[in-house]
C-alpha cells in the first residue's frame, strides 16, 4: 500500500517540526509538507494533495478553523485537529467546519500514529465517550446558528434515524448492533446510507448534525 501523505500545520516551529519528525519515523507515513498558518496550509494542501492534515486551531492570520472549512469544501484531505485543551470551544467549530476528529498536543507517539491511520482510512477519530462529552457540551453552550436540516432528516427511514440517534449518543457500531439486535454489518450499512442522504463526510459530521438538528438533545439521551 502507498504511504499516507501528511501535512503538519502549526505556528510553533518546535511543535511543527517535532510532529513532522515523529511521523516520518513510520514506514507507512510520508510528511510531504509543513505550514506555519492556515493560509499556507491551504496553499500547500492544494498543491501537494496530502491524505491527512494535522491542523492547529489557533494560528495567526487564517486560523485552523477557516483553513479546515476551505479544505473540507473541496472534499479532501481529511483533517485532524490539534488542540491544547480537550474541551476547547474552537474544537466544536472545527468539527462543524469539516474536521474528522481531534487530538491533544501532548498525545503519545503511538496514539498519534493510530489517529493518523484511523483518519486516513476514512473513519472519524472521536471515541464514543469523547463524542458524547464534546458534542453535548458545546451544543449546550452555543446557540444553533443554522436552520436545522429538517428536510434532510425527513429523507431518513425510521431505522436510519434510530441509528443516527444512537451514534450521536456515543454508541459504537457494535453497541448499536447489540441495542437493535442486528449485525454490525447492518449498522455499517445504515450509517453509510445516513451519510449519503445527509451529504456528510463522516461519522463526526453525523453526530454534529444530529445535535444541531435537535434529533438528540444534550442531557436527554439514553446513553
Amino acid at each position: 500500500m502507498s504511504a499516507v501523505r501528511i501535512v503538519v500545520a502549526d505556528d510553533h516551529h518546535v511543535v511543527r517540526t517535532g510532529f513532522a519528525a515523529l511521523l516520518d519515523t513510520q514506514p507507512d507515513f510520508t510528511v510531504v509538507g509543513t505550514a506555519c498558518d492556515g493560509a499556507e496550509a491551504v496553499r500547500i494542501c492544494r498543491e501537494l494533495r496530502p491524505d491527512v492534515v494535522l491542523m492547529d486551531i489557533r494560528m495567526p492570520g487564517m486560523d485552523g478553523i477557516e483553513a479546515t472549512r476551505q479544505l473540507a469544501a473541496s472534499g479532501a484531505p481529511r483533517i485532524l485537529i490539534l488542540t491544547t485543551f480537550d474541551l476547547d470551544e474552537y474544537v466544536y467549530d472545527a468539527l462543524r467546519a469539516g474536521a474528522s476528529g481531534f487530538l491533544l498536543k501532548d498525545v503519545t507517539a503511538e496514539r498519534l500514529f493510530d489517529a493518523v491511520r484511523i483518519i486516513a482510512d476514512g473513519e472519524a477519530l472521536l471515541a464514543p465517550t469523547v463524542t458524547r462529552r464534546l458534542i453535548s457540551e458545546f451544543s449546550r453552550l452555543r446557540p444553533q446558528r443554522e436552520t436545522p436540516p429538517a428536510a434532510a432528516l425527513a429523507a431518513l427511514t425510521p431505522r436510519e434515524t434510530q441509528v443516527l440517534r444512537l451514534v450521536a449518543e456515543g454508541l459504537s457500531n457494535p453497541e448499536v448492533a447489540a441495542r437493535l439486535v442486528v449485525t454490525e454489518e447492518t449498522v455499517k450499512t445504515h450509517v453509510s446510507r445516513v451519510l449519503s442522504k445527509l451529504g456528510l463526510r463522516d461519522r463526526t459530521q453525523a453526530v454534529v448534525t444530529a445535535y444541531e438538528s435537535g434529533l438528540v438533545v444534550p442531557g436527554q439521551t439514553g446513553a
